[in-house]
């Protein structure tokens, strides 16, 4: 009978840093070429590190460790953490942040917005942090308060919750070196209980200072520095520095929207020795072999179904042979064949990680059963003899092999505890996934971290990423955009392939999410127009098909299969759609659906204009014409001005009054149809009064004809009135959603305008720089969106000091990525674009993270423990307390406080103590320093509500001269 698979747990995530390496890629690889990671320590950095002298001088001292580069980094300011609390906190604590946000990455998770209850469960290390710090002799109780909250493992997993804004349990799990896997078997109990969505299992082993040993005879550490698993020349563990993350999800809901599993999870067990063994610090045969089999019963499978093993192996010659004994016994029983199973060794390569060792034990058999390749252990090349080989379903590889054992690929994974908590998993090979569909379609890709290096960072990361991976765009754009936290400092670029991408990283635009400005839409009018304008529209924006499918309906039948036809073909007559019976309607359904896809991903407007035809289109948007108003009314105005005798247009670039004066001194009869801006303005007549004008001006002034065969906005337009006024007859006007801008008067209107309005606006010149000015005033720091095909309006609005971002270019090879580019910039600059829409359709994948390197943090406390002690200096008597207290300058004193408490220095009188770190301790630590320097009593709700600086100041001044008075 089949196993039932629903009780199955997926790795979704990982996250890790191992001693050695640079990252996950880089340790694989360095495990499947047998590399021993595990480093001799040079005496001047043992010295450096903190280690007395006498110690590193001892000839029974072995100077070697898996040392993790870098491990007194932290990037404090991305998790909230003032400077203070970094340099308090354990260095297990601050990397297990870092590596859990990464881990979270990794599965496709944005722990800002994710909703799912997401558990923690958290092991570390004893703090050598803290003993460091207490070795210079006793902590004030505060300091010593704060020490603890950041060093001890009993706090981990709540501060990541809480700084992670994670919802599920957060549980320390503390069982010696099997913590790590102990916590992966309550994380799959608490999944298959319902207790969480989610779960994030972290554990760590950091020694401070990262040093050797002291060899001690008889004991478990290493006389020669070097760790051998299962070797004739195994004498003892030596000690590593890592950190390792899983995150667990049930396989079912993994599957369905998580990227690709690292493995499955099918089953699990922890036990314990109990007293049945030598002393406390034995291990125990019975009872590994006891775990073993309850995992497997666990899983509900055979061990002849399984391929390989990733042992505790700790390189003692009798840990090793109990093991051996153990893993053998039990497998045998279990069904699995003489030399079936190949083992591993992690701490030949690292050195044993304490806490992290069984989790990273776990993700190394991960990659074993992903990839279907088995690395050698590490330095072995004589089995040692007390291992009962005969027989035994355990073999042991010296090199790189593929996997030939059964399929699906299976692995069990062991860890023991000091003390004889066991805990044994097993995993498999996760389901294979179809891969995305063929296709190269334009995408956006964006990235974002906390500062601009971070980012130079990430996309150096990801451009080489995407040059050896070749993954599929749709999956990279998908990952970026829905399981990556939005922070301030941005890039996006839009491109068809990964090697396009990977080109346009480096040049990006970046850009910096401030406050988030108010967005003003511009929809350009007739002239604008192209064969095939909807189709880069179309394919870069959700939305945008079916807002213009519903905005067509709204027009005649034959009609709007013109426009379609129009609107869609690149080979449609450009001629034909010039005419102005089709152009305007064109041009309204582009506009209109274009502004009702940006509405879709987020991006709707504090105020709307439109030039000319396209103030139809703004009056639309802004709710003043319903949809089958406006297409009625849009249908007629283009049909009656088709009807009207030809014309010509000419701009010039100079005021309109100006423009006007020329035109009276060449004679020419032509009225000003634009004022546009204060050097560009548009006249209209005949086309024999704009020849006229044209060959007269002459190099006076700038001067361009525009492509059109009507003289808009001028007596010419005239004949059309009467219909348009027609076309509005018993048409309800409502009053703007949003300011709408009059282009006849350049006025900003919130009350319901008139009819008679629109039909004026047809023959009356179009004041678009004043409708510009009043929009800049109404909306501070605004960003315009050119709603529509081309740039037409850019240069206008710059004029009026109004950035503009074209959502359509004039002409492009690509102008869906262009779409794609303008949309892109808008996020940069800080606008709400809902990237989950407009980037959806892909997988999630596992790409590289955050790339944190943050500043090197080292308490005080502990530096002092190498330094010489300082001079004692007694203390001048004090002539009293209040006199003292009256004469300190309470500024100063409080700031130097604040600095302590918090770890700020660059203070004024603004600064907020919760914006800058603190928090409902921390202001009780605060309080009780300002009670003590100045002899007062000040109430803690006081300083809770008083919360900045100067505030504080002044309450401690007040209560200062009473006391004195």
């Amino acid at each position: 009978m089949a196993r039932d698979s629903s009780l199955d747990i997926a790795v979704t995530g990982v996250g890790a840093r191992f001693p050695g390496t640079t990252g996950l890629d880089d340790w694989w690889s360095a495990l499947l070429a047998g590399t021993t990671l595990t480093t001799r320590i040079d005496r001047g950095d043992l010295l450096a590190a903190g280690v007395p002298r006498e110690l590193v001088d001892d000839p029974d001292y072995v100077p070697a460790r898996g040392l993790l580069a870098d491990s007194d980094r932290f990037d404090n300011e991305f998790f909230r953490v003032n400077p203070r609390d970094a340099e308090m906190m354990d260095p297990q604590h601050r990397l297990m942040l870092e590596t859990a946000w990464a881990a979270l990455e990794d599965a496709g998770v944005d722990p800002s917005t994710d909703e799912r209850a997401t558990a923690v469960y958290a092991s570390g290390s004893g703090s050598g942090y803290l003993r460091a710090m207490l070795a210079n002799g006793p902590l004030d109780p505060a300091t010593l308060d704060q020490a603890i909250h950041g060093t001890e493992p009993d706090f981990i997993a709540s501060l990541i919750s809480y700084k992670l804004g994670l919802t599920g349990p957060a549980i320390a799990v503390q069982t010696a070196c099997s913590s790590g896997l102990v916590a992966v078997h309550l994380a799959v109990q608490a999944l298959l209980g319902g207790d969480c969505d989610q779960a994030v299992v972290v554990a760590a082993g950091i020694d401070f200072p990262q040093a050797g040993h002291l060899y001690h005879p008889g004991g478990i550490q290493s006389v020669s520095g070097e760790c051998r698993p299962f070797s004739a020349t195994a004498d003892g563990v030596v000690a590593g520095s890592g950190v390792a993350c899983v995150v667990l999800r049930r396989v079912a809901d993994a599957l369905e929207d998580g990227p690709e599993p690292y493995g499955v999870i099918l089953g699990t067990a922890v036990n314990n020795d109990g007293s049945a063994k030598v002393g406390y610090y034995a291990p125990s045969v019975a009872g590994q072999e006891a775990v073993i089999r309850a995992a497997y019963e666990a899983a509900d499978i055979g061990a002849d179904t399984v391929g390989y093993l990733e042992t505790h192996g700790t390189g003692t010659r009798v840990g090793d042979p109990i093991e051996w004994s153990a893993a053998s016994a039990a497998l045998e029983a279990l069904g699995a064949a003489p030399g079936q199973v190949a083992i591993g060794a992690l701490k030949a390569n690292t050195g044993h990680l304490d806490a992290a060792a069984g989790l990273a034990s776990l993700i190394r058999a991960l990659l074993v059963v992903k990839h279907g390749r088995i690395a050698p252990v590490a330095g072995l090349t004589e089995l040692n003899p007390l291992l009962e080989t005969e027989g035994s379903p355990l073999s042991v590889p010296t090199e790189q092999t593929p996997w030939t054992g059964p399929l699906p690929r299976r692995a069990g994974v062991s860890s023991f505890g000091i003390g004889g908590t066991n805990a044994h998993v097993l995993i498999e090979q996760a389901p294979p996934r179809e891969p995305a569909a063929p296709g190269t379609p334009a995408r956006l890709v964006v990235l974002s971290a906390n500062d601009p290096a971070a980012l130079d960072r990430m996309a150096a990361r990801l451009g080489t990423h995407l040059a050896d991976h070749e993954p599929a765009l749709i999956d990279v754009a998908t990952t970026l955009a829905t399981g990556r936290a939005a922070l301030p400092e941005r890039l996006a670029v839009a491109g068809r392939t990964g090697a396009e991408i990977a080109d346009r990283l480096a040049s990006a635009v970046r850009g910096r999410a401030g406050a988030r400005p108010p967005v003003v839409f511009l929809f350009p009018g007739q002239g604008t127009q192209r064969p095939g304008m909807a189709v880069p529209l179309a394919a870069a924006l959700p939305g945008f098909a079916v807002a213009l499918n519903t905005c067509l309906d709204a027009f005649d039948h034959d009609l709007a299969d013109r426009l379609r036809y129009a609107l869609y073909d690149d080979q449609f007559p450009a001629d034909e759609l010039a005419a102005t019976d089709l152009a305007q309607p064109a041009l309204f359904a582009v506009e209109y659906a274009a502004a009702a896809a940006l509405g879709e991903i987020g991006i709707r407007p504090a105020a709307v204009a439109g030039h000319s035809l396209g103030e139809i289109t703004a009056a639309c948007v802004a709710g003043v014409l319903d949809l089958p108003a406006a297409a009625r009314f849009v249908t007629a105005r283009g049909r009656a001005m088709q009807a009207c005798p030809p014309g010509a247009m000419l701009a010039l670039g100079c005021p309109a009054d100006e423009a006007l004066a020329l035109a009276a001194e060449a004679g020419a009869e032509l009225s000003l149809a634009a004022a546009n801006a204060p050097d560009n303005s548009v006249l209209a007549g005949t086309e024999a009064a704009v020849e006229q004008f044209d060959a007269w001006v002459g190099d006076r002034v700038f001067h361009r004809r525009l492509r059109t065969a009507r003289a808009f906005h001028s007596a010419l337009i005239e004949p059309a009135l009467a219909e348009l006024t027609a076309a509005l007859s018993g048409v309800r006007l409502a009053a703007p959603a949003v300011p709408l801008a009059v282009g006849a008067t350049g006025e900003l209107l919130d009350t319901a305008p008139t009819a008679a309005a629109f039909v004026d606006a047809a023959r009356s010149p179009v004041r678009f720089g004043a409708a510009l000015t009043a929009l800049a005033g109404r909306c501070p720091g605004a960003v315009a969106i050119e709603v529509g095909p081309g740039h037409a309006l850019a240069s206008l609005a710059a004029a009026a000091d109004l950035p503009v971002v074209p959502l359509s270019p004039s002409r492009t090879d690509r102008p869906d990525e262009e779409v794609l580019a303008a949309i892109g910039a808008l996020w940069t600059g800080g606008l709400p674009v809902d990237l989950e829409v407009l980037c959806a359709g892909g997988m999630p994948l596992h790409l590289p993270g955050y790339p944190f390197e943050g500043p090197r943090w080292l308490a005080p406390e502990v530096r002092h423990q190498a330094s010489e002690p300082e001079p004692v200096v007694e203390p001048e008597p004090a002539e009293s307390s209040e006199k003292d207290s009256a004469e300190k300058d309470a500024a100063a004193l409080l700031a130097t406080l604040w600095a302590e408490v918090l770890g700020h220095t660059e203070l004024s009188e603004t600064s907020d103590f919760f914006d800058l770190g603190g928090d409902s301790l921390l202001i009780t630590h605060l309080a009780r320093k300002v009670n003590t320097e100045f002899g007062i009593r000040v109430p803690l709700r006081d300083m809770l509500v008083g919360r900045t600086l100067g505030r504080q100041t002044d309450m401690v001044r007040e209560l200062v001269a009473a006391a004195n008075a």
